[in-house]
């Protein structure tokens, strides 16, 4: 079976990027700079695991009811005027935003960060149809302006610095190059405020769908998402169906996590909760206010019940930050929406076995991203989950299915394994695992078997 383009593509980047010693600076710089924060952060939670537990049990409930609660929400929030849309896949969801905009006759939208609206490639759509989407989160900002994807979760622009943002801001913008990152935040916001002013389309994402009162939760620490959403006539909201939570009493609990474990905050600056369009008697807010609730693999995902509690995912990039692969290798090289440990676990079912099979096995299972995920996920398990599945499936070519045939044989015959000397053992398995020895340290036996160290041993 021939190995997938996407698996090509990331060995190629990921090569390239693990030897790149100033992109490893610039991340690793800005990581630290994340490490020195979350504890103060965590500081806040009197009992910090009982809190995580608590978490993951509520997401459990919400995952194992998902259905109901998804019901309850939609019942709730078009009682007060908004319409909900059940989009299946990426294809219904664009298709949707795009008759929407051409009924309003729209010519520019707005819109808030969303790692959703990455994943069904939103701006390259409505670019497509004639539509400016401009993206009023600074770092997406920076990101779009650069002609890039976001490099992480959270924080979309962090394997740039200060030099390249103001470099880029000189091309672009024509601004001065010896900006400090406050001057060149002022330029954007200028930008950008007119841009509210002209669209007539806001587009956001959801950081959690509240069930009880039918609501969506925003958080940021800019205040780009409330103009998003408020100023333009019309609202769009796209969410996948997994950002469910049971209550919006659970906030106190999800909040001050996602807030610690994302950019070490206690709380975030701005927290939102919105439950419609502009009512009556109410002077602000959007005339309309749509719903697109996205499924695009999560079903697939959730009838699997090994890998199901990957859904429990609250999207705070804990674990991207505390991966050493993703820190050698940046966010960019996995070539998907979401990257680092959880998109690696995610995407082969998102996106397809065969063509993501490979990002399971881009990980050094050191059990890091299950050590700091706030909801518990036992991220590394579900890797190597993954990686069954795929054998399973038959995602696996006939010379790996030999060369594993002969090292059990071997590995089971203890005569077998005390055949001929350490140097014909290295070479014979080296050239038996290539795939492996591409990008690793040699394979070497030790020059003495187990059998002949107990031999001596006991002779003594």
């Amino acid at each position: 079976m021939m190995q997938s383009i996407y698996a090509t593509s990331f060995d190629s980047k990921s090569s390239k990027k693990a030897v790149d010693l100033e992109h490893r600076r610039k991340l690793n710089f800005n990581i630290s700079k994340y490490n020195a924060v979350v504890p103060k952060g965590k500081s806040q939670f009197p009992d910090l695991n009982r809190v995580r537990e608590l978490a993951k049990n509520k997401k459990w409930e919400a995952i194992e009811h998902l259905d109901l609660y998804l019901t309850q929400f939609e019942e709730q929030i078009t009682k007060r005027g908004a319409k909900v849309f059940w989009a299946e896949d990426s294809e219904q969801a664009l298709n949707f935003i795009g008759d929407l905009c051409k009924e309003k006759e729209c010519k520019s939208i707005v819109k808030s960060k969303s790692m959703v609206t990455e994943e069904i490639h939103l701006n390259d759509y409505l670019t497509s149809i004639g539509v400016e989407s401009v993206e009023t989160d600074l770092g997406e900002y920076i990101q779009q302006m650069d002609g890039e994807a976001p490099y992480h979760i959270v924080t979309p622009a962090m394997h740039k610095s200060k030099e390249d943002v103001a470099k880029l801001f000189n091309e672009h913008l024509g601004t001065d190059i010896s900006l400090t990152p406050e001057q060149l935040t002022l330029v954007a916001r200028k930008n950008l405020r007119e841009k509210y002013v002209q669209a007539e389309i806001g587009i956001s994402g959801a950081n959690f769908i509240l069930s009880d009162i039918g609501g969506i939760a925003l958080t940021e620490n800019e205040g780009n998402a409330r103009l998003s959403v408020s100023w333009p006539k019309t609202h769009i909201v796209v969410v996948g169906i997994e950002k469910t939570i049971p209550s919006m009493n659970d906030l106190g609990l999800f909040w001050p996590l996602l807030a610690t474990y994302g950019t070490g905050q206690q709380i975030t600056v701005y927290n939102s909760i919105i439950t419609g369009p502009r009512q009556p008697g109410e002077s602000d807010g959007p005339e309309e206010m749509y719903v697109i609730l996205l499924d695009n693999g999560r079903t697939e995902l959730l009838s699997n019940a090994k890998a199901r509690e990957a859904l429990y995912c609250i999207r705070c990039g804990a674990c991207l930050n505390a991966c050493p692969v993703y820190k050698n290798i940046g966010g960019h090289a996995y070539d998907t929406t979401y990257s680092g440990p959880i998109g690696s676990v995610i995407t082969p079912h998102l996106r397809g076995m065969h063509d993501y099979k490979h990002l399971s096995y881009a990980s050094s299972l050191c059990g890091n991203c299950t050590e700091v995920c706030p909801v518990k996920i036992n991220v590394h398990e579900l890797l190597l989950e993954n990686r069954r599945e795929s054998v399973v499936l038959g995602e696996t070519n006939f010379a790996e299915k030999f060369a594993w045939k002969m090292w059990k044989q071997a590995s089971l015959n203890r005569m077998l394994m005390n055949q001929g000397t350490a140097p014909i053992k290295n070479w014979l398995i080296n050239k038996m695992f290539k795939g492996w020895s591409n990008q690793r340290a040699p394979l070497e036996f030790p020059k003495k078997t187990f059998n002949q160290l107990w031999k001596e041993a006991h002779k003594k």
